[in-house]
C-alpha cells in the first residue's frame, strides 16, 4: 500500500466511524446536561485514562477549566493523569492499578461526575477509579470502544464508539469531548 493509499484509508476509516455516531446523539445530549447540572450545583468533573486517553483527559479538562469557544469563568475539572508525584508514589506504594482510585478517594464528592476513558473499556486502573467513584456516590461515565468492556457494566452512562480500532476510537472520543465542552459552554 502506498503512502497515499494509507492516508486515504485512514481518512475513510475516520469518516466512516464519525458517520456512525448519530445514534449516540441522545446520550451525548443527556451527558452534556448532566455535566452542566454538576457544575451548576458546585460539583467538578474528574477524568482519567491511559496513554492517548490520558492525553484526551487532559485536553478535555483544559477546555473546561480554561474555555472552549466562549469567554466564561473557569470551571472545575481535573485530569487525574497529570500529577507525576501522585502517580509515581501511589504506583510505587500501592501499584499502578490504584493510581486513579486513590485520587478519586481523596478528591471525589457525590455531586461530581467521573469520566473514565478507555478504548477497550477494560483498563484496570480506570475500572478501579470508577469503582472508587461509585463508592463515593458520584455519577460515572465511560468513553469506550465497541462493547464498552468492564466499564460499561459499572458506569451510569457509557458512550461506546462502534469500532475496535484504537486510533479511530480516540478520534471519536476527542470529538465527543469537544461537543460536551460546547454543551457546557452553551
Amino acid at each position: 500500500m502506498s503512502h497515499t493509499d494509507q492516508i486515504h484509508a485512514a481518512l475513510i476509516a475516520h469518516q466512516t466511524l464519525i458517520a456512525q455516531l448519530d445514534p449516540l446523539v441522545p446520550a451525548i445530549q443527556a451527558l452534556g446536561q448532566r455535566l452542566r447540572a454538576c457544575l451548576q450545583e458546585g460539583g467538578k468533573i474528574l477524568l482519567m485514562g491511559n496513554g492517548g486517553s490520558a492525553a484526551d483527559s487532559q485536553h478535555i479538562a483544559a477546555e473546561i477549566v480554561g474555555r472552549f469557544q466562549r469567554e466564561r469563568k473557569g470551571l472545575p475539572a481535573i485530569a487525574l493523569t497529570t500529577d507525576s508525584s501522585i502517580l509515581t508514589s501511589v504506583g510505587n506504594d500501592y501499584g499502578f492499578e490504584h493510581i486513579f482510585a486513590r485520587q478519586v478517594e481523596a478528591l471525589c464528592q457525590p455531586q461530581d461526575v467521573v469520566i473514565g476513558i478507555s478504548t477497550s473499556g477494560n483498563s484496570g486502573n480506570v475500572v478501579a477509579g470508577i469503582e472508587a467513584a461509585k463508592a463515593a456516590g458520584a455519577y460515572t461515565v465511560a468513553l469506550t470502544g465497541t462493547g464498552g468492556g468492564r466499564l460499561s457494566s459499572l458506569c451510569d452512562a457509557t458512550l461506546a464508539m462502534p469500532s475496535g480500532d484504537t486510533p479511530r476510537i480516540q478520534e471519536a472520543h476527542i470529538l465527543i469531548g469537544h461537543i460536551l465542552c460546547d454543551l457546557i459552554d452553551a
